[in-house]
Order: structure tokens, then sequence, then C-alpha cells
């Protein structure tokens, strides 16, 4: 669809250049088609579902393998309670149904106990953000208003009420990888980052330097993580900050695209810094899931590799293959 916008003969140096931008303006907010778009489609092609994790080859795992000197497992993921931080209207509640569940049975007399969990599993707790859980409403070619995720997806495509028939977790591939640690809080040597402080590029490479890590030997596929001494407050509600999240911003989130990260992660609920233009809205989440395909692990826990300054490590997460689901339920492992 063509936008005609009808100007005046411009009489000064600045309406003609209002003019031009008027006309450019006009001409982006509908360019876009399902076949192509301003990040579609994607550098693994237009038909892909797994975004980032298509770094992860039997090279990479091997290479990241080789990273491995003691054995030593770490866990990088918070447990799952009804006390842990939800935020924005979700829920989680495990139940055990009867004690015992099921039983006694047999002449063995077997008894058995089963959970009942219901809640918003893929995004609460230490979770994985999918494919399908960010996108964007945008006026396309034809004139249609469509909400657009990764790879030029659209909602029409995606929704039905019993999970997304596209872009659901269960196409995210297993994550084996080099996993490199940026503790921010241990460079600006405090226990948690003051309210919307925004990890700057600048703040990375200066972490990177003072763990011994060379930015130049972050590779394709690698997995990069921020500390900002969040998980802190976790379960002790004394130590959390109050006001809006720190994190990266654009800048950084910039930097990890051109590192071409699998994923990112951090001890935060979000990972990103509440923009100080109030008018967006996580915009590092679009940046790097919906246009990048570049995934977001978040409420992680560093505080055992930062004890013993472990910044580089094989990375393990496989997120559940919840069809359909927007994101998952993690179990994060640095192995040393």
């Amino acid at each position: 669809m063509s936008i005609a916008v009808k100007l005046a003969v411009p009489h000064t140096q600045f309406s003609m250049r209002l003019a031009i931008l008027l006309l450019i303006m006009a001409s982006n907010a509908s360019a876009q088609t399902r076949e192509k778009g301003p990040w579609w489609p994607s550098r693994w092609g237009a038909g892909d579902q797994s975004g980032a994790s298509n770094w992860i080859t039997a090279e990479k795992v091997l290479a990241a393998v080789r990273l491995v000197k003691t054995g030593r497992i770490y866990e990088l993921g918070q447990p799952y309670n009804a006390a842990m931080p939800l935020g924005l209207g979700r829920s989680y509640t495990l139940v055990i149904p009867g004690s015992p569940t099921y039983g006694p049975w047999g002449s063995n007399q077997l008894v058995a106990h089963d959970e009942l969990v219901t809640g918003s599993l893929g995004q609460v707790g230490t979770q994985f953000d999918g494919p399908g859980h960010i996108g964007q409403r945008l006026k396309m070619a034809d004139g249609s208003t469509q909400d657009v995720f990764y790879n030029g997806y659209t909602r029409e495509e995606m929704r039905d009420p019993y999970g997304l028939k596209k872009l659901g977790v269960q196409n995210v591939k297993p994550i084996i990888t080099r996993g490199i640690l940026v503790d921010v809080a241990g460079l600006k040597n405090v226990p948690t980052l003051p309210a919307r402080y925004e990890v700057t590029v600048a703040d990375v490479r200066a972490a990177l330097k003072r763990q011994g890590i060379d930015e130049a030997s972050i590779a394709p596929g690698d997995a990069i993580f921020f500390n900002y001494g969040t998980s802190l407050g976790w379960t002790d509600a004394s130590k959390r900050v109050p006001g809006p999240p720190s994190g990266i911003g654009m800048e950084v989130a910039r930097w990890v695209i051109e590192k071409q990260a699998s994923m990112v992660g951090s001890d935060a609920g979000g990972t990103e810094v509440a923009p100080s233009d109030t008018t967006l809205s996580f915009p590092v989440h679009q940046e790097l899931i919906m246009k990048h395909g570049i995934f977001n692990l978040e409420n992680m826990h560093f505080e055992d590799l930062v004890a013993d300054r472990v910044y580089e490590f094989l990375f393990v997460l496989a997120p559940l293959r919840l069809d359909g689901a927007t994101g998952s339920p993690s179990r994060p492992l640095a192995i040393r």
C-alpha cells in the first residue's frame, strides 16, 4: 500500500527536510510484508524457529567440553517455590493431592505421592524465554496491522488456545556451549547494583579484563551472563533494591548481537534495565529475542561461581520440550 503525503511547496530549508522525513517515515511504516521485513527472514532461513540455538553445532559442543578441568558442577538456577518473586500477575502453586496420593496397592502395600503444579510455568522462577514470547505490532504493506515475532511469524499463524502453532519453545535446540559470566557487581565492588543502573559496554569490557577474559575470544554461540547481585534478594526481601531494575540496555544488546551469542542471562527478573525512555517497554527483549533469536534466561544464581572466581565454563541447558509454550522452567548448569 502506498501512502501519499500532500505538502505545500516548502518555503524554508527546514520545511523541505521535514517533508523528506515525513515521506521516509510514511514509506517505512508500511514497507514490511510476511516474506520480508526489518528483521526477517532470519540468517538461518525463512522457516527457522530455533533462533541462535542453531549456533550449537557438534564442533561447538566439543570445544566447550574442553573447558572442563575439575568436573565440579555449579547450579545456576533457583529452586521453585511459592515464596519466589513472580511479578506481572503470574502465579505458581505446587500441591500434593492426598498423602499418599495413591495406594496402598498390591501385596507389597505400595504407596506413592504425585504433585499438581499450576501457574505460569514457563515464565516464573529461573526461566527461559522462547522465540514465541516477544513480538511487536506493525503496520504491513497491505494496510493490515499484525503482531509479528521472531523470523516474521505473525500472531495469526501462531495463536491457538492450546499452545503456539509456531515458535513454541520445543523448537529450541539444547544449548551446550561455552558460558561467560560478566560480574558487573564485582566490578563495581557492590553487593547489588543500584536501581535503574544501565550496564555499559565499557563496564562489560572492564569486567572481562578484570576476570582475565579476552573479549576477542568470544565466539559465535557462546552464552553471555551478567551478574548484578540481584539474586541476593531472591529469598531475603531486605536485600532487594527498591525501584526500577538495573541491567543491560540497548548498547550492550547490540554488543551481544555483534558477538553472535546463542543466549544471554542474568540474576534479575528481566535482564534489561528499565529504559530511561519511559515510552518503551522491554526494548532489549525485542532486540535480542524477536529480531535475532538470541534467547534470555532470567533469575539465575551466580553466588557460587563468583565466590570461586569462575567466569568461564561449560554451560548446559535443555529447555523443556513443552509444545507451543512461550518459555520453559530451567535448571542451568555450569561445569568447571
